[in-house]
């Protein structure tokens, strides 16, 4: 009797108890480090223009970039997935924000191509170590809420990655590349922030392990589960396909047809990423009121029509009219909580990453970059 009382609250809980327990001091702590982290990434993206114009770079090296940076934070992630699936390590965290500091100093004081290459090496690595864990402590920190705390999870990362351009537009296009080193504060601030989320993340884990272990039993059947994953995956293979070109080359798309300064085609790179941002805030309450479903396949097709159009726009408004309203923390909710339960480190890197930014976002830009070295960007968009 001593045993069973303990599991009745968690078999039976109300909403009203399920609500109590959600952690939202932590939930905020894990979406500004997520902003961070997100934000320090996309620096990468951001100062390609200006690390082409100093090491003299072909459009091939760049792709080499993207890919390097690409293989660190895709193929490691869901190895590390798996890992603390069976062993949580609460303090890996803050660990792996020291690889992304280390990447920021090398990437500042980097003066050849292959110190570029190591330094996206570095923070891709971090990115690898922090995505798996973060996910994992946005669900422990949910209280049941899990799609509350994944899109609070979520909206931090994709506002940080719209914030990279702003930044770098601001405090390194103007001075040069060493003035990426200022950006260590925000690793640094990260690391403090991570770090006493992982002192409370261990005190979780450490109650967690005087209870009975919950039973994670998925009630859909195999097939189902087969098909709606691989319905997931077609949707954000298609995703990927367009974001990584628009990600990685729309600065010198705009740069080439329209004659924009650094700074300017940095601005509209963080307009487009900056409504990937909002149509995460803005896909959260439009999905629970018409069904996540509808929600997801409009926000997948309902941007094709403007994808056509993107070549034949003038430069002042593809920053506006280039809004991608995905759903991205839809997808990943849908995925965690409906159909693949109990591993959410597991399926947070399986989903997305490995899959999707190393066969297309790597890939792809090798291939772009490789067009674009021969032919102008006006025809690769056009294409």
């Amino acid at each position: 009797m001593a045993m069973s009382e303990p599991t009745q609250p968690l078999a039976g809980a109300p909403a009203a108890a399920a609500k109590a327990r959600t952690s939202f001091g932590i939930l905020g702590a894990i979406s500004l480090s997520h902003l961070l982290n997100d934000m320090i990434q996309s620096l990468i993206l951001a100062i390609y223009p200006l690390l082409q114009a100093e090491f003299s770079l072909t459009f091939v090296q760049i792709g080499l970039i993207t890919l390097t940076f690409q293989l660190a934070s895709s193929l490691l992630q869901p190895v590390v997935g798996y890992w603390t699936d069976k062993y949580p390590m609460p303090w890996s965290l803050p660990v792996g924000m020291c690889f992304t500091l280390s990447g920021l100093v090398l990437l500042a004081m980097a003066g050849s191509f292959g110190g570029v290459l190591l330094a996206a090496a570095l923070v891709g690595t971090g990115s690898s170590v922090f995505h798996p864990e973060s996910s994992r402590v946005a669900r422990m920190a949910s209280g049941g809420r899990h799609g509350l705390a994944q899109s609070i999870f979520q909206v931090g990362g994709n506002f940080g990655s719209s914030l990279g351009p702003l930044l770098a537009a601001v405090i390194i296009a103007p001075y040069g590349k060493g003035n990426v080193a200022w950006f260590v504060l925000a690793a640094l601030l990260a690391i403090v922030v991570l770090a006493q989320i992982s002192r409370w993340y261990a005190a979780q884990h450490r109650i967690a392990k005087g209870k009975p272990k919950a039973i994670t039993a998925n009630p859909l059947p195999r097939n189902k589960v087969v098909l709606a994953v691989s319905v997931l995956l077609l949707l954000i293979f298609s995703k990927y396909f367009y974001m990584a070109s628009i990600s990685s080359y729309y600065t010198f798309y705009l740069m080439q047809k329209f004659g924009l300064s650094i700074q300017n085609a940095q601005l509209h790179l963080f307009a487009f990423l900056f409504a990937v941002a909002a149509g995460t805030v803005i896909g959260g309450p439009v999905g629970d009121k018409i069904g996540r479903k509808y929600v997801i396949w409009g926000s997948i097709l309902g941007v094709a029509p403007f994808t056509l159009v993107l070549p034949l726009r003038h430069a002042v408004l593809d920053g506006d009219f280039n809004g991608d309203y995905r759903l991205y923390s839809r997808v990943g909710v849908f995925r965690h909580s409906g159909v693949c339960p109990g591993v959410a480190a597991r399926t947070h890197r399986y989903g997305f990453r490995p899959v999707f930014r190393v066969c297309l976002r790597d890939g792809r830009p090798g291939r772009s970059g490789a067009g674009a070295d021969c032919r102008p960007y006006q025809y690769l968009f056009s294409l």
